[in-house]
């Protein structure tokens, strides 16, 4: 990134992970400014041919979700292994994020012994550290069971595995804290983040485990309706279908107007003695209005559909492929997305970070080579000689 310095440049993290949250925790802290250094088993980690895969087998997953960083690759089995990977976090800045179960060695307390004001986030499955993944979590939750249509009895779980995104980026956020604070007071610290809490934390946020505490009640499963408000997804005369959402009065009277069905929605507020202005009504009946407006979307191609409601207040938008929305100009046109050369994958419009700092959004290099930065690393933080390096490669501690 041209510009301003980024707020975390100067600063090196070890990542010692694999997946989705921790990964993304790392490069979320790398498009900040961040050296972060990915530490991984000699060939790699579980997550190192995840799907989907690149003709040449690169891991198109993998590399999404390491850009930027540098790469080290040490047997953490061996003795040898674990002290280089501990001298690693205490000889650099002290800062570490992993979310590698079992592994003592890697702990707080055993860092801590190294280096006193050591900063370890330790993501976890589960508050009691037992194992845990974004959908068993999400299954234990509770939201399958009010996801999908209302007539549906089974679960139905999400594609977006939004507990792994949103304990990536606490955890992001823990380290940007807990740094800030070790500058004011020089103190280190101790970080839990658990994938169900931040679940569970969420659903409370959202009045999802409230309502049965204070009401008795149960959420309802509403299709692709939106619980407490008016939503709903129309189909044009075409086969595309559109979802629109109404928050205000200034919404409701600009859908009614643009369907031409002032007169037959007067009617029914007449014959139901009812406020269609107040939301709680408008979702209570949310099913007759939207057989009044569907007449209009039915009648009418998707490009007459979109060209009317963007003349209006309405909140709308047509539902697209991920290819087409990859060929759309907000993508191709937008600056957040700039074109990245992905050794093994090849050329593409790679996202920056959502953030712009001074309107810029920072962006990442490319991902590295599983191992590639090992020798570079060890060198650099810990003073190894070409010698030191010949050994480590002769006993397997690093690949030769």
């Amino acid at each position: 990134m041209s510009g301003p310095a980024l707020p975390l440049a100067g600063i090196t993290v070890v990542e010692v992970s694999s997946f989705v949250a921790a990964p993304l925790c790392g490069m979320t802290l790398n498009q900040l400014g961040a050296n972060v250094i990915r530490v991984d088993p000699i060939g790699g980690a579980s997550d190192v041919q995840r799907w989907p895969l690149a003709d040449s087998g690169t891991s198109i997953y993998w590399t999404g979700l390491n850009k930027g960083k540098r790469s080290v690759t040490v047997d953490l089995r061996s003795d040898q292994g674990r002290e280089l990977v501990q001298r690693l976090v205490a000889e650099s800045d002290g800062i570490i994020v992993t979310n590698a179960a079992g592994m003592t060695w890697l702990g707080y307390e055993a860092l801590a012994a190294r280096r006193s004001d050591v900063i370890h986030v330790q993501l976890l499955g589960r508050g009691d550290g037992s194992t845990g993944v974004d959908y068993t979590v999400n299954a234990a939750v509770g939201f399958p069971l009010v996801t999908g249509p209302a007539e549906h009895a089974g679960p139905i779980n999400h594609v977006l595995p939004a507990w792994d995104v949103s304990c990536g980026l606490y955890a992001a956020l823990a380290v940007v804290s807990a740094v800030h604070r070790r500058d004011q007071t020089g103190e280190g610290a101790c970080v839990t983040i658990a994938l169900e809490d931040v679940a569970l934390a969420t659903a409370g946020n959202l009045g999802l485990l409230t309502e049965p505490q204070v009401l008795g009640t149960q959420r309802p499963r509403v299709g692709n309706s939106i619980f407490g408000q008016y939503g709903q997804d129309f189909v044009s005369r075409d086969g595309l279908r559109f979802m629109v959402v109404l928050l205000t009065r200034r919404h409701f009277r600009d859908l009614v107007e643009v369907t031409g069905t002032g007169a037959a929605v007067a009617a029914l507020a007449e014959a139901l003695e009812v406020d269609f202005g107040e939301e709680g009504t408008r979702y209570r009946y949310r099913d007759v209005l939207s057989g009044l407006f569907a007449t209009w979307f039915a009648e009418h191609d998707a490009e007459q559909v979109s060209a009317a409601l963007a003349a209006t207040t309405v909140l709308h938008e047509r539902y697209r492929t991920f290819s087409e929305v990859a060929n759309d100009p907000k993508v191709t046109e937008n600056p957040l997305f700039s074109r990245l050369h992905q050794p093994g994958v090849g050329d593409y419009l790679a996202p920056a970070m959502p953030v712009a700092f001074d309107g810029v959004h920072p962006a990442s290099a490319a991902a590295p080579a599983l191992g590639a930065d090992t020798a570079g690393v060890l060198t650099e933080y810990l003073g190894l000689t070409a010698d030191d390096l010949a050994q480590l490669a002769t006993a397997k501690t690093i690949a030769g």
